[in-house]
């Protein structure tokens, strides 16, 4: 299929969108979600407010972006990381794991954006409940071989239970998986990726957000504890 040819003017548009994100993206890192100002944006690029609206509707919508792009870009680096130990479910897990503390601590702005403090007022783009799902995929397929441990089996059948009356939920796991909604295994993957979530939240957004420090201990020691763990909890 031939490259699509793009007119001057849209490449212009499309410069001039990257800009202003790189520039919202500044801000960010600067003073926080509270620090994005469009006309602020506006007056360094040396565009009218007005202009600015031609590319963004407002802040909502330039947030919005960059929500979409924090999502997509720790997707691809978890993707990556995805099948670097073929056949092995934990040192899998492991990569994972690593590959999502990696992307939040060496972009702390872009990770609270999407797991810090909401702003006031804000809701983010329906669309971004895919693309985080899309974060935590590779972490089904590894779960779903898993046997939980007796302990666990209330949680997995809670998520069985969610697999089965949320087809959404349902699409998710099986586009993974392959497992279908109605199956012990489902619950399993979903059961081993929502703690594992948990586990990684936590550690992750307190390293982020400066909690460990002085606390005399590395926050990647505590993290690959804490995923050998679960991992023993799902015999994997």
């Amino acid at each position: 299929m031939a490259a699509e040819v793009r007119s001057p003017r849209a490449r212009y548009r499309e410069q001039n969108r990257a800009e202003i994100k790189t520039a919202a993206l500044q801000q960010l890192a600067e003073g926080g979600v509270q620090a994005v100002a469009l006309t602020r944006i506006a007056k360094d690029m040396g565009l009218s407010g007005p202009a600015l609206y031609r590319y963004f509707a407002g802040r909502d919508d330039l947030l919005g972006e960059l929500i979409r792009d924090a999502y997509d870009d720790v997707a691809q680096a978890i993707g990556q990381a995805d099948g670097a130990a073929a056949g092995d479910a934990r040192a899998t897990l492991h990569a994972l794991a690593g590959a999502y503390r990696s992307w939040a601590v060496a972009q702390p702005h872009r990770y609270l954006l999407i797991q810090g403090t909401p702003l006031p007022g804000y809701a983010a783009p329906p669309d971004t409940l895919q693309r985080a799902r899309a974060v935590l995929g590779p972490f089904l397929k590894v779960f779903a071989a898993g046997e939980p441990a007796e302990a666990l089996r209330p949680v997995v059948a809670e998520m069985a239970a969610w697999v089965r009356k949320d087809d959404g939920v349902a699409d998710w796991v099986a586009q993974h998986t392959g497992l279908p909604a109605h199956g012990k295994a489902a619950g399993t993957a979903l059961a081993g990726t929502v703690l594992a979530w948990s586990q990684l939240h936590g550690t992750v957004g307190l390293e982020v957000s400066g909690q460990y420090a002085g606390m005399g201990h590395r926050a990647p020691t505590l993290l690959t504890a804490q995923i050998d763990t679960l991992a023993d909890s799902f015999r994997l």
